[in-house]
C-alpha cells in the first residue's frame, strides 16, 4: 500500500432482511471525515481530502452469498461517495443505518497501532442479524416470565425440590488450580512436598524391613540410603519453604526407588502387617512421651522458682536480725469480732498471699471492716509476718498464724494427719526404687503432688476450731485475684446450707463420678454420680450451721473409710464434695471464674466481669509456665518496687 495508511473496513450485508446501505467515513491524520444525508438515502463523505489518499478495502457478500473484496483509493472518490444495495428491487426497502460514534482526533502514531478489530467489534455488535437475535431472546424471556407467573403451586414445589436435590449433590471443593498463569487462582499447599517425603520415609521403612527379611540386601541398603538422605533434607522443616533446595530431587529419587521396591516386594498382607506393627510401636512411644511430659510439667509446676525461694529467705533473715518478732501487726480485738468481714488464707507462698490481700483490700469499699487471717507453716511464718509488717494493708486488719502452734491439730484427732504420717503414704510418695514414680502405670501423676502432704491443704475442714468465735468466714486460695468488693457475699441467704460455692459441672464434666470411685458400694450407695461438683478457692462458710451439723465429724468419718485410697485419690476436693454433699449453696458464676491456670480459651468478658479469678491448674501466674495473656491480672497487684522483690529479681 506504499506510504499510505491502510484502513480495512468490513461491511457485512445480509439477504435475510434486505441489503443495507452503509457508508464508513474515517478520519486519519489531519483529514476530516463527515457524514451527510442528501435526503435520498445517500450518505455523503465530505472533506475526505487526504492528499496522499487512503487505500480502502471493502469486504462484502453479493446476493449469491459469495464473499467479494474491492479496493479503491480515496482520491478517486467524488465528494458524494455513495454505496447502494445492488439488488434493491428484490428485497425489502427497510434499511438500517450503522454509524460509528464520533472519534476524537488521533495522532499518526496512535492511528498506526489502533487495532482494526476494535472497529470490527463496534460494527458487528449492532448488525441486523444481532438485532434480530436480541428480539428473539426478548420474546423467549417474556414467554418464560408468563409461564412462571401462571405456574401452579405443585409445579413450584416440584421445581424447589429438584433445586434442593441438585444443591445437595453439588461439590464446591476447589479442584486444583484454575489457571497456571494467574496467581489469585492458585491453591498451593505449603507443606505438600514435606508430607510426601514423610510418607515416602514410612513406606521405605516398610519395604526395607521386608527386603531385609527376604535377604535382598542390595535393595535394603538402597532404601536405607534414601531414608537417610530424605531425613537429612527434611531435618526440622515444618513447611516446604524450610526444606533444602535439592529436596525435590531427593523426593524424585526416593519415588523411583519405592517404585522398584514395590515391583519386587509388594504383598498386600505383608505390607499391612508391617504398617500395623509400626502403628503399635508409634502409639507406645507416644504414651511414654506423654507420661514423661506430664511428669515434667508437674515437676516444673510444683518446684519453687529461685526468686520465690529467695524472697522468704531474706524476709526471715531480716525478721530475726532486726527483732521484728516483737512487733504486732494489727489490733487483736478485731480478730474475733463477728460483725466484721473475715477472710481465711492458708498458704506458704508469701508473694501469692500478698496479691490476694492487696487485691481484696484495694477493692473493698470499707477496708477498715475487713480482717485477713493468714495461716502458714513454721518454715514461712517469719517471712510472712515480715512482709505484712513492711506492707500492712491498712486500714484493713491482718493476722498471721503458725499452723504448728495449733496444739489441737494432732494425729489422734485428725484422721488425715494420721494417714500422712503413715508408712504407706511415705511409700506412695517416696519410693526408693522409683523416685520419678513413672513406673506406676495405673496412678495419675497429678495426685502425687507434695501439697497433699501439707496440712495447710486440709485445714479448711477445721474452720470452727481455727476461728471459734466467728459466725461466717470467706475462704480464699492463694492463687486467686479479687477484682470487686466482696462485701455483698456476706449478705447472701444460703438457705440453711453450710458452704457457698460456684458449681463447676458443665454437661457431663466435673460431676461426682469424676472424683469418686462409684464402683465401690460405699460411694454408690450414698451419692449420685451425676451430682454437680463445685470449686474450692472462694467459699463462704456458715460456721454456726457448720457446728450444728458437725461437718468436721462427717469429714473424719469419710477420711477413716478412705485409709487405703480406694474411694478417692489424695486431695481436698473429693472429701469436700462428700462432706458438703447436699449442704452446698450454688453461688452465681460471676463470683468465681476458674481455669486461668490451664485454659487459654476463657471468654475475656467473663474474666473482666468476675469478682474473683482463679489460677487453678499448673500454670500459676508466678511461674514461667503461666499463660501470658492472664498474667497481667495478677501482676498488677505485685509490689515490684519493694526492695526484697527487686533484690530477688522478681520481674513482671
Amino acid at each position: 500500500m506504499g506510504k499510505s495508511l491502510a484502513l480495512v473496513v468490513i461491511l457485512l450485508s445480509t439477504v435475510i432482511s434486505g441489503m443495507s446501505d452503509g457508508l464508513f467515513c474515517m478520519k486519519l491524520g489531519d483529514s476530516k471525515v463527515q457524514r451527510a444525508d442528501n435526503g435520498h438515502g445517500q450518505k455523503n463523505c465530505e472533506n475526505c481530502d487526504n492528499k496522499k489518499g487512503i487505500d480502502i478495502t471493502v469486504l462484502y457478500t453479493d446476493v449469491s452469498g459469495d464473499v467479494r473484496t474491492h479496493t479503491i483509493n480515496s482520491r478517486d472518490l467524488s465528494s458524494s461517495w455513495v454505496w447502494e444495495n445492488p439488488d434493491d428491487g428484490k428485497h425489502s426497502t427497510e434499511k438500517t443505518e450503522i454509524e460509528l460514534p464520533p472519534q476524537k482526533t488521533m495522532s499518526k502514531s496512535e492511528n498506526d497501532i489502533r487495532p482494526f478489530f476494535d472497529q470490527r467489534k463496534q460494527t458487528n455488535s449492532i448488525t441486523p442479524l444481532k438485532l434480530k437475535r436480541q428480539r428473539l431472546r426478548q420474546r423467549r424471556r417474556e414467554k418464560r416470565a408468563a409461564e412462571l407467573i401462571n405456574m401452579s403451586e405443585e409445579s413450584e414445589l416440584e421445581i424447589e425440590a429438584r433445586a434442593i436435590k441438585r444443591s445437595k449433590q453439588f461439590n464446591s471443593t476447589a479442584r486444583g488450580r484454575y489457571s497456571i498463569w494467574r496467581i489469585e487462582y492458585q491453591n498451593p499447599i505449603s507443606d505438600s512436598l514435606l508430607k510426601l517425603m514423610k510418607d515416602q520415609i514410612v513406606m521405605a521403612k516398610v519395604y526395607a524391613s521386608i527386603a531385609h527379611s527376604m535377604k535382598k540386601i542390595d535393595l535394603y541398603d538402597l532404601l536405607l540410603k534414601h531414608i537417610r538422605e530424605t531425613q537429612h533434607a527434611i531435618e526440622d522443616a515444618s513447611i516446604d519453604a524450610d526444606l533444602q533446595q535439592d529436596a525435590l530431587d531427593y523426593a524424585k529419587a526416593m519415588g523411583h526407588t519405592l517404585s522398584v521396591a514395590k515391583d519386587a516386594l509388594y504383598d498386600c498382607e505383608v505390607v499391612g502387617r508391617k504398617l500395623r506393627a509400626m502403628i503399635q510401636s508409634a502409639e507406645s512411644s507416644i504414651n511414654v512421651v506423654k507420661k514423661q511430659s506430664t511428669f515434667m510439667i508437674q515437676n516444673a509446676a510444683k518446684t519453687v522458682p529461685r526468686p520465690l525461694h529467695c524472697l522468704p529467705l531474706y524476709l526471715a533473715t531480716d525478721y530475726y536480725l532486726h527483732r521484728y518478732h516483737t512487733e504486732k501487726l494489727s489490733d487483736n480485738s478485731k480478730f474475733s469480732d463477728p460483725s466484721l468481714y473475715h477472710y481465711a488464707i492458708f498458704s506458704d507462698n508469701v508473694l501469692a498471699t500478698s496479691v490476694v490481700v492487696n487485691s481484696t483490700a484495694v477493692h473493698a469499699k470499707e477496708p477498715e471492716k475487713h480482717v485477713f487471717h493468714i495461716v502458714t507453716d513454721r518454715l514461712n511464718f517469719a517471712a510472712m509476718r515480715m512482709w505484712f509488717i513492711k506492707h500492712p494493708p491498712s486500714p484493713a486488719t491482718i493476722e498471721v498464724q503458725n499452723i504448728d502452734e495449733f496444739k489441737w491439730l494432732n494425729s489422734s484427732y485428725c484422721a488425715v494427719l494420721r494417714q500422712l504420717e503413715s508408712a504407706r503414704i511415705k511409700e506412695y510418695y517416696f519410693k526408693a526404687n522409683h523416685p520419678s514414680s513413672l513406673s506406676t502405670e495405673n496412678e495419675n501423676l497429678k495426685y502425687r503432688n507434695p501439697k497433699y502432704l501439707s496440712m495447710l491443704n486440709h485445714l479448711r475442714f477445721y474452720m470452727p476450731e481455727v476461728y471459734p468465735k466467728l459466725n461466717k468466714i470467706l475462704f480464699l486460695d492463694d492463687d486467686i485475684v479479687v477484682q470487686k468488693d466482696l462485701t455483698p457475699i456476706w449478705s447472701i441467704d444460703m438457705k440453711g446450707m453450710v458452704n457457698g460455692a460456684v458449681e463447676t459441672c458443665k454437661e457431663s464434666f466435673h460431676r461426682f463420678d469424676t472424683y469418686l470411685n462409684f464402683s465401690s458400694p460405699v460411694i454408690s450407695n450414698h451419692f449420685n454420680p451425676q451430682a454437680c461438683g463445685w470449686a474450692f478457692g472462694m467459699n463462704i462458710f456458715d460456721l454456726v450451721e457448720w457446728k450444728r451439723r458437725n461437718i468436721t465429724g462427717i469429714y473424719h468419718y469419710w477420711q477413716d473409710l478412705n485409709v487405703d485410697r480406694k474411694l478417692w485419690k489424695l486431695g481436698s476436693l473429693p472429701p469436700g464434695l462428700i462432706t458438703f454433699y447436699n449442704l452446698t449453696y450454688p453461688l452465681d458464676r460471676r463470683w468465681h471464674v476458674l481455669g486461668l491456670g490451664y485454659d487459654p480459651a476463657i471468654n475475656p468478658s467473663e474474666i473482666e466481669n468476675a469478682a474473683v479469678i482463679h489460677y487453678n491448674g499448673n500454670y500459676k501466674p508466678w511461674l514461667d509456665l503461666a499463660i501470658i495473656k492472664y498474667k497481667m491480672y495478677w501482676s498488677k497487684f505485685v509490689n515490684y518496687n519493694d526492695p526484697y522483690v527487686q533484690f530477688c529479681s522478681i520481674v513482671q
